[in-house]
C-alpha cells in the first residue's frame, strides 16, 4: 500500500504556479507520483510540508490530508513519526 499524494482535490494553480490546495506545482505532481520508495514518498511529503509553512498555507491542507490517510488505512502520525528518523 502507497503513502496517499498529497493533493488534496483542488488543483487551482496560482501562487507562483502552485496549487492553493497542496502548494505542489504540476512539476512535484508528477514526481511524487513517479516516486516508488515509502521513504521518498515521506521525504517528499516532510519538505513540502516544511515548504507550506513557509507560506502559512498547511493548516487546512493538513486537516484534509489526514482524512484522505485515514480513509485509505494510513496512520498520518506514523508516516511523520517514521519519517523523522
Amino acid at each position: 500500500m502507497k503513502i496517499p499524494s498529497p493533493c488534496i482535490d483542488i488543483c487551482k494553480y496560482k501562487l507562483d504556479n502552485r496549487c492553493i490546495g497542496c502548494f505542489m506545482t504540476k512539476k512535484e505532481k508528477k514526481t511524487f507520483k513517479s516516486l516508488k520508495k515509502q521513504s521518498d514518498r515521506k521525504k517528499f511529503i516532510s519538505c513540502l510540508i516544511t515548504k507550506q509553512n513557509e507560506f502559512a498555507k498547511s493548516e487546512k491542507w493538513d486537516t484534509i490530508y489526514r482524512r484522505k490517510c485515514n480513509k485509505k488505512g494510513f496512520n498520518y502520525n506514523k508516516i511523520f513519526t517514521l519519517n523523522a528518523n
